[in-house]
């Protein structure tokens, strides 16, 4: 499977180049070779705008019914579920923090700050 995914992929690049080709073989004396090597490259990011568009357009996640943690509740769960991760993204951020002083009194002042009463 992985071989014919490979060579198929292969075929289009194939294909795609003796299309450049082509392309700019046809509008070479026409408009001129810079001009020419232009329109291919247009053309082809052009082609590349349209399929990255068909292909994302259904794309869009919908929204889970029922996912109302907020993000302290939502860490604490992945650090439950996979400590190494959760490991090793502490130790990622100790050498941050060791690295860049700033980062740590930005965090301390977000954390001592005075929360305004909600007006609900």
């Amino acid at each position: 499977m992985i071989a014919a995914v490979a060579a198929i992929a292969a075929a289009a690049v194939v294909v795609v180049i003796a299309l450049s080709f082509a392309v700019y073989a046809a509008l070479r004396d026409l408009i001129g070779p810079a001009w020419a090597a232009a329109a291919v490259a247009g053309a082809f990011a052009l082609l590349a705008v349209i399929l990255a568009f068909l292909l994302t357009r259904k794309a869009k996640p919908k929204p889970v019914k029922g996912d109302d943690q907020n993000l302290s509740a939502r860490l604490i769960e992945l650090a439950r579920e996979r400590p190494l991760v959760a490991a090793g993204a502490m130790a990622a951020a100790v050498v941050v923090v060791v690295r860049n002083p700033r980062i740590l009194t930005a965090i301390a002042t977000a954390a001592f700050a005075s929360r305004k009463p909600s007006k609900s």
